[in-house]
Order: structure tokens, then C-alpha cells, then sequence
């Protein structure tokens, strides 16, 4: 690997340094890349407080009998995050409505073709040939409407989750009824007949 650099720093026409630069790369790096750092001591920094009020500090650099006074404590920063009620925001690859209302959908149908299935011993697609398509869309468009009037009023889920019931524990119930329902489906299909059926 020596070799390599060595060979290309000659090729280049570039001296190569075999010790530490001086940005801190120990490695074998042609001098003209690395970019030199030039330190200026005209250089001053202003800053302002998180509430916008201006330090009352002159801007001359430190001395032993400034370094000395204590630095106040600062305050909390209490500010909520905004969340944003636009449509193409909501309804992004990351944004809050599909998992989550996918999920929710999941969890209500998952535990209703068990329930319909344990009752009347009729599979998925039985229930779904049977009258159940309608009650699927017609349930599904209830609760999508009743997830998203929340979510276009910039209310957030983690504000309102707490303790056991929180957000990321519906994420994954919700994933786990998804990977249940497709699991139920398959079992039923290769089986051929329901899942409680001999």
C-alpha cells in the first residue's frame, strides 16, 4: 500500500507525507491536498442568547480577571416543535399518517377475522366474499379520517402518549397485526381452509 501512494505521488508530481499532517491525518497523503489552516488573531466572535437579548460584554479577547467571573447557568430550553399540517407532509414516506394508520387498520382487522373466524369457522376470504369488503372500507374510511383530523390540527401523537400506551408501542403492535394479517392470509391459502379448522 506504501508502494501505491509513493507511486501515485510521483505519477502526480507531488511530494508525499509519510508523518501526521497537520489536520490531524496520520495517513499517506500527498502534501498538496491537504488544505493549510491559517490562524488569524484579528479574528472576534459575537454571540447572542436563545431569547435574543445582546450580551452587554465588550468584544476584546479574554483575560485572567474576565476567566475568573462564574458563567451563569442557562435556562431551559422549553420550546415545542412545530409539526407541520401541510397534506405532502403528513402523508410522506416518514411522515406520521401512513404506519400509523396502516397500523391502526391492521390491528382492528386482524383481531376481526380472528373473532369472525373462531365464531363462524369461516376463513379470510370467506368473510371478505361474504359482506365483509363493505365493512372493510366502510371501517377503514372511518378510521382514516378519524387519525388525520388530529393530525391537520398539528396535534402529535407523542403529546398524547403516556406510559404503557405510548406512540412507539402502537408502531409496533401496529407492525406485528401487518405481519400477523399477511401470515393469517398465507397460512389460510396454503392450508386451504381456516386457521382453527382440522
Amino acid at each position: 500500500m506504501t508502494t501505491s501512494f509513493a507511486m501515485q505521488s510521483i505519477i502526480l508530481g507531488s511530494p508525499v507525507k509519510l508523518s501526521q499532517s497537520r489536520n490531524g491525518l496520520n495517513q499517506f497523503v500527498p502534501s498538496c491536498y491537504l488544505p493549510r489552516l491559517h490562524r488569524s488573531s484579528h479574528l472576534r466572535v459575537k454571540c447572542m442568547s436563545e431569547e435574543g437579548e445582546k450580551l452587554d460584554k465588550s468584544s476584546t479577547p479574554l483575560t485572567d480577571s474576565a476567566a475568573t467571573v462564574p458563567k451563569p447557568t442557562p435556562a431551559p430550553f422549553a420550546k415545542v416543535a412545530k409539526t407541520s399540517t401541510n397534506f405532502s407532509d403528513i402523508f410522506s414516506f416518514s411522515g406520521p399518517a401512513p404506519e400509523r394508520i396502516n397500523g391502526r387498520l391492521a390491528m382492528i382487522g386482524f383481531v376481526a377475522a380472528i373473532g369472525v373466524e373462531l365464531a363462524n369457522g369461516a376463513d379470510l376470504s370467506a368473510q371478505l366474499s361474504n359482506g365483509g369488503l363493505s365493512w372493510f372500507l366502510g371501517s377503514s374510511a372511518l378510521l382514516t379520517l378519524a387519525s388525520l383530523i388530529p393530525l391537520f390540527q398539528g396535534v402529535t401523537v407523542e403529546s398524547k402518549s403516556d406510559g404503557i400506551m405510548s406512540a412507539d408501542a402502537e408502531i409496533w403492535n401496529g407492525r406485528f397485526a401487518m405481519l400477523g394479517l399477511v401470515a393469517l392470509a398465507f397460512t389460510e391459502y396454503v392450508k386451504g381452509a381456516g386457521l382453527f379448522q382440522v
